[in-house]
């Protein structure tokens, strides 16, 4: 645990006020589970909200009790880490429409008394920055210093940016982009669809009938982890490597690329909750800033005293450089102040979870100037 935050324990936060959604429709309680990390100084001025991606959840440092794994971004949190917590109070919520104890499709209903399930209203990035700012104001922070995200995370710091611009002085966006292609809708449509499509699917009622769509949900997270990772990761890790020492003409695994794939399919679906797996991806899909404000999204860039850090990395396929430049060449319209980082990387898009110099270079420079 060497320059770990430790044990940690998640807190819930419960707001009796109604949240109206950007759908139109409302939920009338909200909870968030959330963690923290390092203390939250006397002017309440250090504080960083940290957002997760599509599968991440509260959990971003430490441990645990009885559990040997960390959190997932535990290699940047903690003390003498580029967020360094013994400077930053860090802050990091499971979404709403999540399945790791805030309030979603396995919430239970009040309308109904049954789980939410596929009743779960369709929630977007904006809903989701609406939830985080009650979260905050819970917390009585007046401002974030830094809001910090990757893929889906970083469409989150940059939603901030846009809709509470006086109170967010830094948004960190990693591994992101101003709104999805065909291509990935595509992906995440076909992940949708393998859900859908399981006999257990239930039409999305399939806790009531105490079963799950867990084979569908296997195939999404193998689709979704090939597009995390890079061809060079996958050529190097795995090449056309043999589980056997020879062919066996079948349709059973045979190259150690179906077995790591299936492997993580299997070990990933019986951990999440497939309505969340829609939601998140449906959220993923709608994010479009500049299509939802038009020529006000650069009135509110503009008014906005936030600095902006943007990074992303070489192998990338999935939010290229190219993506990050889009926002880059959106702020620069907008005259803001803001750093790029174009980061060398084997690690695909998943790069943004894993250990880097560069990049935690970065990270740790503009965390400490800013």
């Amino acid at each position: 645990m060497d320059n770990s935050v430790g044990t940690v324990k998640p807190k819930i936060m419960k707001s009796n006020s109604p949240l109206k959604l950007i759908s139109g429709k409302e939920l009338g309680t909200v909870e968030i589970v959330y963690e923290t990390y390092g203390e939250l100084n006397r002017e309440k001025s250090n504080a960083i909200l940290i957002c997760h991606a599509l599968s991440g959840n509260h959990h971003a440092a430490g441990y645990h009790e009885n559990d040997e794994k960390p959190g997932w971004w535990d290699n940047m949190i903690g003390p003498k880490k580029p967020i360094d917590t013994e400077k930053f109070f860090v802050v990091s919520p499971n979404n709403i429409g999540g399945c790791h104890g805030s309030t979603g499709p396995k919430s239970i209903n009040p309308k109904t008394n049954k789980f939410f399930g596929s009743d779960f209203p369709i929630v977007t990035v904006n809903d989701w920055v609406n939830s985080q700012k009650i979260l905050m104001d819970c917390l009585e922070i007046p401002a974030w210093k830094f809001v910090v995200g990757g893929s889906l995370g970083g469409m989150q710091s940059f939603q901030w940016a846009i809709q509470f611009p006086k109170k967010i002085k830094n948004a960190i966006i990693i591994a992101a982009a101003p709104k999805l292609t065909a291509q990935n809708i595509a992906f995440n449509e076909v992940a949708r669809q393998a859900i859908m499509k399981d006999p257990n699917w239930k039409d999305g009622k399939y806790m009531e009938h105490a079963t799950a769509p867990n084979q569908g949900l296997a195939l999404a997270r193998m689709l979704g982890h090939i597009t995390y990772l890079s061809d060079e990761s996958m050529g190097e890790k795995f090449g056309r490597e043999l589980k056997k020492s020879k062919l066996d003409f079948n349709f059973d695994v045979e190259f150690q690329i179906e077995s790591y794939l299936r492997y993580q399919g299997e070990k990933f679906a019986p951990n999440f909750d497939a309505n969340t797996y829609l939601l998140m991806t449906k959220a993923l899909d709608y994010f479009d800033p500049v299509k939802d404000y038009g020529d006000t999204l650069f009135q509110k860039i503009k008014a906005s005293n936030t600095n902006f850090l943007v990074l992303s990395f070489t192998s990338d396929w999935r939010f290229p450089p190219i993506r990050s430049k889009e926002i880059v060449r959106l702020l620069m319209n907008c005259k803001k102040n803001i750093s790029y980082a174009e980061i060398k990387s084997g690690g695909g898009h998943d790069a943004f979870l894993m250990e880097n110099h560069d990049y935690f270079e970065v990270m740790s420079n503009f965390l400490s100037e800013n």
